[in-house]
């Protein structure tokens, strides 16, 4: 198995830190990805992080993590995430498991953002956690892929089945706003908008 996580950031991801910080917070591409290396590091992966304005080259990024067989990505595609069908459509070819990450919460914004063609075929979504998501991401796939934190796989015996408390899905459901939670067998669908 591959250790290599696909970290890939979509349009204007570069401007963190400085782009409308009431909403996408302080934090720097830069700080993004030392915390995406330091992260992956403790489960004995590595990110190999990547930002780009372009589709085509996110789409060339998805190809490149198949044909390289990576353990996995985790994708903020950006504004990319409501229109992009062909990064939808390169994540389903790919075939490894992906987390789509949104630093604000997509569902507390403008209606247009709050359908993501990228969560349809992701293995789960994180969105509203700062940049804290690509940590919580990472996590994830690591739990998916039964890759156990450092200090816990030293504690381990090989004889184990590290990966078996993992295979099911994982689900994580925090009230932030006092909404009730959503539930139904697509997550991917945004929520019916509130009654006027």
């Amino acid at each position: 198995m591959s250790k290599t996580i696909y970290v890939l950031n979509g349009p204007n991801l570069n401007l963190l830190g400085t782009r409308e910080p009431h909403i996408y917070g302080h934090a720097t591409l830069a700080d993004v990805e030392k915390l995406c290396a330091d992260t992956a590091k403790q489960f004995g992966l590595t990110a190999d992080c990547r930002q780009s304005n372009r589709e085509g080259e996110l789409i060339d990024f998805i190809h490149e993590a198949r044909a390289k067989a990576a353990a996995g990505i985790v994708i903020n595609a950006g504004g990319y995430s409501h229109t992009s069908i062909a990064l939808h459509d390169a994540l389903v070819a790919a075939q490894l498991p992906a987390i789509d990450v949104h630093v604000s919460n997509i569902h507390a914004r403008e209606d247009f953002r709050r359908h993501s063609y990228i969560a349809r075929a992701a293995l789960g979504s994180i969105c509203g956690f700062g940049v804290d998501g690509y940590r919580l991401a990472i996590m994830g796939l690591a739990a998916r892929l039964g890759a156990a934190p450092a200090d816990e796989a030293e504690d381990t015996d090989e004889g184990d089945d590290a990966g078996a408390a993992s295979a099911g899905p994982l689900t994580l459901a925090i009230d932030v706003q006092g909404d009730e939670a959503e539930s139904g067998a697509d997550a991917g669908q945004s929520p019916a908008a509130p009654a006027a």
